[in-house]
């Protein structure tokens, strides 16, 4: 059910009533899992629904002078393209990286749930503004740092995100399903810069890639080459621990379909 990842993305940046976790759980969905490269939205695409990551990683992307820039990515939780519902034209695209799955939730709801609901309004502008902070600081490291202190800001950034809602496996390894290609379209670097830069984490005792999991051997030392600041993040919860204990108060209808396996297409319930 798409509601847990974002009310646990949500408590970590705003906080939420009781209330509004409860009004959020009877959000209408429809599920689609995606292969990798698959499309949510391209360029030019009118969307009427706002996408909720459930699984895996998307990328906010688009080809510039022949090549394809990265200039994001999102993890469960997140809302990449809720900014469509005041800017109807997408100009860019969001794409799977590795597989994911997404829930797609109709604008017309989301914008009488924010009329209804004042806190879950400051939550998604928190959220959006949180976005934007997200994007200059990619700006930021493309054009300050040196290709080892881009990579190592763009793990430490993607752990610190699942840390947040409780996506990380323990406190030294995640799950990435990302290509030396997709490192190197987000980090602005080439494939074989890309390669270069990771046998140096690597030698300098930094992290592990295997298998698509990446290990911190040293946290704390690969922070430092990266020069993160988790500040940028505005997350409400500061300590090293994953969120894991969001309460939801399930109005008594979901209550009672707790059991039920979640259905593909969801309409609005109540």
């Amino acid at each position: 059910m798409p509601h847990r990842k974002l009310i646990a993305r949500l408590q970590a940046v705003a906080g939420l009533s009781e209330q509004d976790q409860a009004k959020l759980t009877r959000m209408p969905y429809k599920l689609k899992m995606l292969g990798n490269g698959e499309h949510v939205v391209r360029h030019g695409d009118t969307p009427t629904h706002s996408t909720v990551v459930m699984s895996g990683f998307l990328s906010r992307q688009r080809v510039i002078s022949a090549r394809n820039q990265i200039s994001s990515f999102y993890i469960a939780g997140d809302m990449p393209d809720l900014h469509t519902l005041h800017l109807p034209v997408m100009d860019h695209e969001l794409c799977s990286v590795g597989n994911s799955t997404v829930a797609s939730v109709p604008h017309a709801y989301l914008k009488a749930l924010m009329n209804d609901s004042p806190g879950i309004t400051q939550a998604f502008w928190r959220e959006t503004l949180i976005h934007a902070a997200l994007y200059r600081e990619w700006v930021e490291n493309l054009g300050s740092r040196q290709a080892l202190g881009r990579i190592a800001h763009l793990l430490c950034e993607i752990a610190t995100r699942l840390e947040l809602v409780g996506s990380l496996d323990n406190e030294s390894s995640f799950r990435l399903p990302f290509t030396q290609q997709n490192v190197a379209d987000a980090c602005g670097l080439s494939v074989v810069h890309v390669n270069r830069t990771l046998q140096e984490l690597r030698q300098q005792g930094l992290i592990e890639w295997q298998n698509h999991t990446v290990q911190f051997l040293n946290r704390t030392a690969l922070e430092e080459v990266a020069e993160f600041d988790r500040g940028y993040l505005h997350a409400l919860e500061t300590a090293r621990s994953p969120i894991m204990s969001v309460k939801v108060t399930m109005p008594a209808t979901a209550s009672q379909n707790q059991g039920r396996r979640p259905e593909t297409n969801r309409n609005q319930a109540d």
